[in-house]
């Protein structure tokens, strides 16, 4: 019997970032189509910047040794990889770490994707926006430039596979 091999299991951090950029440059451009006062309107765009938020973060975890198979434990919990990221290095903004965090206790992403009842229940897409761009641009620099935009590590990177609990409420 021929071995499964899930999409993204052998995929490179460069594969990873270069798939992340494709997805955060479809969000912008399908933020142009968002209409205030129609929530359906902006929710290609939320999901597709959420998905590249998630692509950016698994490409520092992979570049920090998290296995694809943890990545792919953790669902589309975007507050676990945050906190996974953080304790190995990335340094990203309280409020940026809050706002991953909010993202998944509200599920915003089964919303956005199957909730259309809930649509208009969602943060605000300005900071979803600046969510995206500042993990971009500190993941990007940080696996491109080594060391950059990184804390010293507490003992040892890591390099091994990583397991992060998913949140009760994200995973459901």
């Amino acid at each position: 019997m021929e071995e499964r091999v899930y999409p993204g299991q052998t995929a490179t951090v460069a594969q990873i970032s270069t798939l992340a950029a494709e997805y955060q440059g479809a969000a912008r451009q399908l933020l142009t189509r968002g209409a205030r006062g129609h929530p359906v309107t902006w929710a290609p765009a939320r999901l597709l910047a959420m998905q590249a938020i998630e692509l950016w973060l698994n490409a520092y975890l992979l570049h920090h040794g998290v296995s694809a198979e943890a990545l792919r434990g953790m669902q589309h919990d975007l507050a676990g990889r945050g906190d996974l990221a953080e304790t190995i290095g990335l340094r990203l903004r309280r409020r940026t770490l809050a706002h991953l965090h909010e993202l998944s206790s509200r599920r915003e992403y089964l919303i956005t994707r199957y909730g259309s009842e809930l649509l208009g229940s969602w943060t605000q897409i300005n900071r979803l926006v600046a969510t995206l761009e500042e993990v971009a641009t500190k993941v990007s620099e940080a696996t491109r430039a080594g060391r950059s935009d990184l804390r010293a590590a507490p003992s040892a990177p890591c390099r091994t596979s990583v397991s992060h609990p998913v949140p009760a409420a994200a995973a459901s």
